[in-house]
């Protein structure tokens, strides 16, 4: 019997490996590009507008975000030589990078070329560093990864809300010449959270009666209804398709050569650690979920594939780059954890970087219609979180809850009260400012301070226990 949305039974690692027919793979693919779209081309889009590029250089960069994308997917999913590890990750711009990239490209001395400079050092960096990361699964035990994958839903699930609500509180707008923040008027529209539930009410009833295929693509039909009820509503427009070309091609150092500068370097370099430890908790996620057992030379593959997406983000004109955590949801709900679906789904943001009519479509899904389904995928998360944490024996781990309750405490400093570190100096931004990076980073220190480091042997034992709902 195949797995259905919520299932509660013991992931098999075998499906990891399995190749599903295309047209059913075609599907569960095209759910994980709707899922992360929004979150892919964000960065570009918001880069982008912070240095004033023209409309015409946003959209290049939009379209070498997706080419990168896809090929970093690709090489994760799919594995190639010592990169990949080889689980369905789906990889995007990461945004610890959005600020260190925008004080670089501000700079009249630096500009574009300086932040692909930055970024391709980052990214040899990640390479050299992976194997040092991968040897360090003895300060993730299953105290750690249960308390950050908790966090991660926990986080997100802010997200899925603004998204429900139809964006974020406030806006950007230029009045004067001078950028200001104001009230977003559309938020929390009773239209668009009455959009969002509609779609969340079809997950769940199809989670609940759907069988096979339909059950597992739960995600994308709740999204196809909400798109189906906002055109009927006249709530989703395609204003620009006409202006988009039919055919675009990415071409290496469109914006010039690289510039290699030492300070803009050091910057995307801490990005890039930051980077690792979050792609560390994403990767012992998926292999809680899908039963695979992380070993350290798998999480040093996977971590290379994240140095060398950077790498090729850096050639291509676009950013650093992580895997996704909205896609760490997506398989939680549907069951499905074939690597062949996210290498699938990688070979479509390809074909989304080459089509911008179809990337305009794509793009055109309201927020709204997203939120009914991330809260599901998000909530998901935290739920796999709390499973974890549900097979520790708390009689012999005395300062476990110190531990969770502190990290979980601190890590949603920066979700719910953003402003909260905005007196601390630049350079710890993508530290204070980022909920994970800052809950992982304390639950690791704890778990040090009260349990010292596991053995390596003790740490692989646990993982693989845990992975498959043991304790």
């Amino acid at each position: 019997m195949p797995a259905t949305p919520f299932t509660t039974r013991a992931p098999d690692s075998d499906a990891v490996d399995q190749k599903i027919p295309l047209p059913r793979c075609a599907a569960l693919s095209l759910q994980h590009v709707l899922v992360m779209y929004a979150g892919t081309i964000a960065v570009p889009l918001i880069v982008g507008s912070a240095l004033g590029l023209s409309k015409s250089d946003i959209a290049f960069l939009v379209n070498a975000d997706l080419l990168a994308a896809g090929i970093a997917t690709l090489v994760q999913a799919l594995g190639f030589w010592c990169f990949g590890i080889r689980l369905p990750v789906m990889m995007g711009v990461t945004f610890a990078a959005v600020g260190p990239m925008i004080a670089i490209g501000v700079d009249p001395s630096l500009g574009l070329p300086a932040i692909y400079g930055a970024t391709i050092a980052a990214g040899l960096f990640g390479i050299a560093v992976a194997p040092l990361m991968g040897r360090l699964l003895g300060v993730f035990p299953p105290l750690v990864t249960g308390t950050v994958i908790t966090l991660i839903g926990v986080s997100l699930m802010g997200v899925a809300i603004h998204w429900a609500a139809g964006g974020q509180p406030t806006q950007s707008t230029v009045i004067d010449g001078v950028r200001h923040s104001v009230a977003n008027p559309a938020y929390g529209d009773p239209a668009n959270l009455a959009i969002a539930a509609v779609v969340l009410a079809v997950v769940i009833v199809l989670s609940r009666f759907g069988r096979g295929l339909v059950a597992n693509i739960s995600v994308l039909l709740g999204i196809v209804a909400g798109v189906a009820l906002s055109l009927a509503l006249g709530r989703m427009r395609f204003d620009g398709i006409e202006e988009a070309g039919w055919l675009a091609i990415t071409t290496p150092f469109h914006f010039g050569l690289p510039r290699f500068e030492f300070g803009a370097i050091v910057s995307m370099c801490i990005v890039m650690m930051i980077t690792l430890v979050e792609s560390t908790g994403m990767f012992l996620a998926l292999g809680a979920i899908t039963g695979r057992r992380i070993t350290p030379d798998a999480l040093t593959r996977g971590l290379r594939a994240d140095g060398l997406g950077t790498v090729i983000g850096g050639v291509f004109n676009t950013f650093p780059y992580t895997s996704f955590s909205q896609n760490v949801g997506l398989v939680t709900v549907t069951g499905v954890r074939s690597r062949y679906v996210a290498a699938l789904a990688g070979l479509f943001l390809i074909a989304l970087a080459l089509l911008p009519k179809v990337a305009h479509i794509v793009a055109s899904v309201p927020t709204f219609v997203l939120g009914g389904a991330g809260i599901v995928m998000f909530g998901m998360v935290a739920a796999t979180g709390v499973r974890i944490l549900g097979s520790i024996d708390y009689s012999q781990n005395r300062h476990a809850l110190h531990v969770i309750a502190i990290s979980i405490g601190l890590g949603l400093v920066p979700t719910l009260s953003p402003n909260f570190f905005q007196h601390f100096p630049a350079w710890t931004h993508p530290f204070t400012h980022s909920g994970i990076v800052l809950g992982t980073c304390v639950a690791v220190l704890l778990n040090l301070f009260y349990n010292g480091v596991l053995p390596k042997e003790r740490a692989l034992a646990l993982a693989a226990g845990t992975s498959h709902g043991t304790e």
